[in-house]
C-alpha cells in the first residue's frame, strides 16, 4: 500500500505533530493483514484493521476496543513493561487526536517501543543465542504457564475433536501444494500418522485435560514473539483474538520455539529449552504429545508459506524461495512422524562426580531427555527446584519413590522413542537392576555411564556448588563411598567409565562408535 492510498488517520499518525511527545522522524509505518504498526521512536501504536477472516473478527469499532484491551490485558503476563495503555482516537472536522473531546472514531494499543536486535530470531540470526538463553526461556515460560489461567471452558479445547479439527483443516488448504513444494508420500504419511494418533492416544489426551495442561497460553511462542530487553526475557504478540489458537495444551505453545530451532539445525539449543521447561514444570508426562505439536507447528509454518505461491502481487524471485521454504518445513512435519528407537541412558557416581554436568552434556549433544534424581524428589516433595529440601526429603521411602518415578518416566518416554537419560548415583546394585530388567523386557538399548574424578575434585566440587538444585554437601561423601556397590559381571556390559576431568568430546565419540 503506497503512502497515497493509506487511511487519513493513518497519514496523520505519520505526521510528528499527532503526538503529545518528542519522536524519532522519520515515523515508521509497519503492517501486517490485520495491523498497522507506527513507530515512533520511544512507542509503537497498534491499530487493528476493520477486517474480517472468519478465525479473526475486527470489523466494528467495539470489535477493535475489546480486542485491544483484550490484547493489553493477555500481554501484560509476559511483557508488562512493553504493554502501556489503550487510548481511544477522536476526531473533529478533519482532524484525528490522540485522546481528545471529540467523537471516538477508532482505539490504539500504546506500547513501548524496543529494538528489533533484541528479537531472538535476531539475536539467532547473528549468532547470539545461546544455551543460557534457552535455559532460561524454559524458566521463564514454566513461570508464565503456572500463572495461565483453566477451567472446564478451556479446558473443553483439548478434546480429540476440538484438537484434530485444526489439522484436518491444515490437510484440506495444502492438497493443491501437492506435487509443488509438497510430495504425495510426505502429504499422505503426515495425515496417516496424524489420524493414527488422535484414534490411539486418547486417553492420553483425556489425561492432559484432566491434569490442566489445557491453559489460556500464549497461542504463538515462536522466536519473532520473544525478546531480551533490558536484561529479561519478554513473551509478547500472543494470540488474543481467537480462544481456540489460545486454549491450548502447554506442549502446543513449547513446540514453536523446539520446531524453529530444530528446523534451523541447533538441537543443541532447542533441547536446552525443551528439558529446562520439563525439569522446571515436572511435566515429563508432556512430551508424549509434543511430537503431534511439533509436526503441527511446522506443517502450518508450511501451509502459510505456501499461500504466497497464490498471491499475483508476489514477484517470482520471491516465489521460488517460498517454494524452498515451504518445501522444508513439510518435509520437517513428515520427519516428525518417524517412529524413532528409543533408549535408557543411566547415570552413575557419587555426588560431585560431574554426573549431571555430563549428563547435561550427552543430552545437548545426542538430543536427550535428561531427568534429574534432585529435581524429581522436589516435585515429588511438592516445594520448589530453588528450595532447600528437608530432612523429610531424603528418607529412605522418598528415596524409593524417586527412583521409582525415574524408571516410570524412563519406560513411558522411551517407548514413545526418545532417548533418556536418568540421572541419579545409582550407587546401589537393585536399583541398577530394576531399570536393565524393564530395559530387556521392552527391548531398550541400556547404557549406563559411570562417572569418576579423584576424590580432592568431587570435594572441591561439593564445597564450591552453587545455585544447582541439587542439596549434596561434602560431608555426605564418606557414607556415599561406604555404601556404593560395584557393578557386577552381569552389569559391567553395560558400563562406561566416564572420567569427568578428561575430554568430554573424545568420551562421547566412543559412546557413538558402540
Amino acid at each position: 500500500m503506497t503512502e497515497a492510498t493509506l487511511p487519513a488517520l493513518i497519514k496523520q499518525m505519520l505526521q510528528p505533530r499527532f503526538y503529545p511527545h518528542a519522536v524519532t522522524e522519520p515515523i515508521q509505518l509497519v503492517q501486517t493483514h490485520i495491523s498497522y504498526v507506527l513507530l515512533t521512536g520511544d512507542y509503537a501504536y497498534k491499530l487493528k484493521k476493520p477486517a474480517n477472516f472468519g478465525f479473526l473478527d475486527f470489523s466494528t469499532l467495539e470489535k477493535r476496543q475489546h480486542f485491544c484491551q483484550e490484547e493489553l490485558s493477555l500481554n501484560q503476563r509476559g511483557a508488562a513493561e512493553l504493554y502501556l495503555e489503550v487510548l481511544p482516537i477522536t476526531q473533529v472536522g478533519e482532524q484525528y487526536h490522540l485522546g481528545g473531546t471529540g467523537e471516538t472514531v477508532e482505539y490504539v494499543l500504546k506500547m513501548r517501543q524496543f529494538p528489533q536486535e533484541s528479537l531472538f530470531s535476531q539475536l539467532f540470526e547473528q549468532g547470539k543465542l545461546n544455551e543460557t538463553h534457552l535455559e532460561e526461556l524454559g524458566r521463564v515460560v514454566a513461570q508464565y504457564h503456572a500463572k495461565t489461567a483453566t477451567n472446564d471452558y478451556i479446558r473443553s479445547f483439548g478434546e480429540v475433536p476440538q484438537i484434530r479439527a485444526a489439522f484436518d483443516e491444515n490437510y484440506e488448504q495444502t492438497e493443491k501444494y501437492i506435487g509443488g513444494p509438497q510430495t504425495q508420500v510426505q502429504f499422505d504419511e503426515t495425515k496417516a500418522y496424524t489420524e493414527r494418533f488422535f484414534a490411539e492416544r486418547q486417553e492420553l489426551f483425556q489425561s492432559r485435560m484432566q491434569n490442566d495442561h489445557i491453559r489460556e497460553c500464549h497461542g504463538d511462542l515462536h522466536l519473532r514473539n520473544i525478546a531480551l530487553w533490558q536484561d529479561k526475557i519478554l513473551l509478547f504478540d500472543c494470540i488474543e483474538f481467537n480462544e481456540p489458537f489460545r486454549f491450548v495444551d502447554v506442549m502446543f505453545d513449547i513446540a514453536y520455539a523446539v520446531m524453529d530451532l530444530e528446523a534451523q539445525e541447533r538441537k543443541d539449543l532447542s533441547n536446552a529449552y525443551l528439558n529446562t521447561y520439563v525439569e522446571q514444570t515436572g511435566d515429563w508426562e508432556g512430551l508424549q504429545v509434543l511430537p503431534i505439536y511439533l509436526n503441527r507447528q511446522s506443517y502450518v509454518r508450511a501451509k502459510v508459506t505456501s499461500f504466497l505461491l497464490d498471491d499475483p502481487g508476489v514477484a517470482t524471485a520471491v516465489k521460488e524461495e517460498a517454494t524452498k521454504t515451504a518445501a522444508k518445513y513439510y518435509k520437517l512435519a513428515w520427519e516428525y512422524t518417524k517412529p524413532k528407537q528409543g533408549q535408557l541412558i543411566l547415570m552413575s557416581g557419587l555426588s560431585g562426580s560431574g554426573k549431571s554436568t555430563t549428563a547435561k552434556y550427552l543430552a545437548r549433544q545426542l538430543g536427550t531427555i535428561h531427568i534429574r534424581s534432585d529435581a524429581v524428589r522436589k516435585h515429588l516433595g511438592g516445594i520448589s527446584l530453588s528450595e532447600r529440601g528437608g530432612d523429610d526429603l531424603y528418607t529412605a521411602e522418598m528415596t524409593q519413590k524417586t527412583y521409582a518415578r525415574l524408571l516410570e518416566l524412563g519406560i513411558i518416554l522411551a517407548n514413545q522413542g526418545f532417548s533418556v537419560i536418568l540421572d541419579a548415583k545409582y550407587d546401589q546394585q537393585q536399583l541398577r537392576q530394576a531399570v536393565i530388567d524393564q530395559a530387556e523386557k521392552y527391548d531398550l538399548p541400556l547404557k549406563i555411564i559411570y562417572c569418576t574424578a579423584p576424590t580432592e575434585v568431587i570435594k572441591e566440587r561439593l564445597v564450591n556448588r552453587t545455585g544447582d538444585i541439587a542439596d549434596a554437601t561434602v560431608d555426605l561423601l564418606t557414607s556415599q563411598v561406604q555404601q556404593a556397590e560395584p557393578f557386577t559381571d552381569a552389569e559391567k556390559p553395560y558400563v562406561q567409565v566416564w572420567d569427568t576431568t578428561q575430554s568430554q568430546q573424545t568420551q562421547l565419540n566412543q559412546i557413538i562408535r558402540q
